[in-house]
């Protein structure tokens, strides 16, 4: 979300989303308080470092992971200020094992996602690291429900060999299907909680992301290409978060409610099984107002 007011951020999303509120997370503080250089606090005994502007291994921790560990502490203790009586599904997020290791560099140049071992070493430390966060905030919430999210913006291009090279001149090779699915099955059943894997990117491996343990998918709806793909996934159960943009709520409704019927699902169902949120990057005020009413709508709809 924009801004830098933690608190009041925090107080926005329990008013404006009180059926789902989440952890939010305010980039524009600057390094450490960004998506990749957060990843990094859930790393166990893998340190990171800001170096030429892009973050990496480091063979101890040092000042830049202190400053990204106390946004995310700020950020806990804020959560759990005002939250600490919620009583119902209370989200937080954490990069994905391939984001990470697309996105972090290796101590001696190229990004992590080129050495097939720091890159089981990474899975395996976040799966630690995540255990441990899900596990402070359930301590820190004692009447909720933790729901995560993993955020894997870069899965498809990791799965595509799609990833360049530190050069730019170049692309990594593909990670094999079977390697992909492991690190992530690795770090979702690490979590213990029902775990949402985000992908803001064309081509999500929906079957992936199943067989791996998440219990739905969230996606930017403009850019699902298989409508089938995803069909089969929701018809076996799995829950889509889905990212719509339009003027007003009744747009984003109808949004949801065209693709609900073009797959051939009764409006029943959605209810259940759907939850409406703004694409990427713009979860403004006024955005998460439309998306609160917009699922309303949809609620309204199938009673």
């Amino acid at each position: 979300m924009p801004g830098t007011d933690v608190a009041e951020t925090q107080r926005i999303v329990l008013g404006e989303l009180p059926d789902l509120p989440h952890l939010p997370e305010l980039p524009d503080r600057g390094p450490g308080a960004d998506m990749i250089g957060r990843g990094g606090t859930f790393l166990v005994e893998l340190p990171i470092e800001l170096y030429a502007a892009r973050w990496r291994l480091a063979t101890r921790p040092g000042h830049d992971l202190r400053v990204a560990r106390d946004f995310l502490e700020r950020d806990l203790d804020t959560m759990t200020e005002q939250a600490g009586e919620f009583a119902g599904t209370f989200k937080v997020q954490v990069p994905g094992p391939w984001t990470l290791a697309a996105s972090l560099s290796l101590p001696i140049g190229g990004a992590v996602l080129r050495d097939p071992g720091a890159t089981r070493d990474l899975a395996a430390s976040l799966a630690d690291g995540v255990r441990e966060h899900v596990a402070s905030v359930r301590a820190r919430l004692p009447h909720a429900s933790v729901l995560l999210q993993l955020d894997e913006p870069s899965l498809p291009a990791v799965l595509a060999g799609r990833v360049p090279t530190e050069s730019g001149f170049g692309t990594l090779r593909s990670v094999d299907v079977s390697v992909a699915r492991s690190a992530l099955s690795q770090v979702i059943s690490a979590a213990e909680v029902p775990v949402v894997v985000h992908s803001c990117a064309p081509d999500v491996p929906l079957s992936l992301l199943r067989e791996a343990g998440a219990v739905g998918v969230s996606l930017d709806l403009s850019l699902v290409r298989d409508l089938d793909a995803l069909g089969e996934q929701l018809d076996g159960g799995m829950g889509l978060f889905a990212g719509v943009a339009g003027r007003t709520s009744a747009d984003l409704a109808s949004s949801v409610r065209d693709l609900w019927r073009k797959l051939g699902f009764p409006l029943a169902a959605m209810a259940a099984q759907v939850v409406v949120t703004p694409p990427c990057g713009m979860a403004t005020v006024a955005v998460l107002k439309a998306v609160r009413d917009a699922g309303r709508r949809l609620t309204d709809d199938a009673s």
